[in-house]
């Protein structure tokens, strides 16, 4: 399986694991999406998203749902080992291009103190 896959066990998919990430994680944010990150016990990170009606039509929240599994996947060496991501989308994230999307995720990385440190 090649090293970028994004793997069935790198994705949150039980509602109690939603919800656990919802309540215990820490809170970031950017201007189309918050991000919560939580200690998740395993040897990998894992990624849930979140898209509200809000969003737009399905199609609009599955592309955007896509463009951010697509950064996870190509980004997963940044990410934290044992940490769950919740991203959850805001209003206007659905008209952001995969390349601004990536540069608004790539934001929490960056600055002095970052809320995360590579190795996932």
């Amino acid at each position: 399986m090649a090293l970028n896959a994004f793997r069935k066990e790198e994705r949150i998919r039980k509602r109690a694991d939603f919800l656990r990430v919802l309540k215990k994680g820490a809170p970031y944010r950017t201007p189309h999406f918050r991000v919560l990150v939580s200690p998740n016990g395993l040897s990998h990170c894992r990624l849930g998203i979140t898209a509200g009606k809000k969003i737009g039509s399905a199609v609009r929240r599955n592309l955007l749902k896509r463009r951010i599994r697509e950064f996870f996947r190509l980004n997963k060496d940044r990410f934290p080992v044992s940490s769950d991501f919740l991203i959850i989308a805001q209003e206007g994230a659905a008209k952001l291009s995969f390349w601004q999307l990536s540069e608004e995720l790539k934001g929490l990385f960056r600055g002095e103190s970052p809320p995360f440190y590579s190795g996932c």
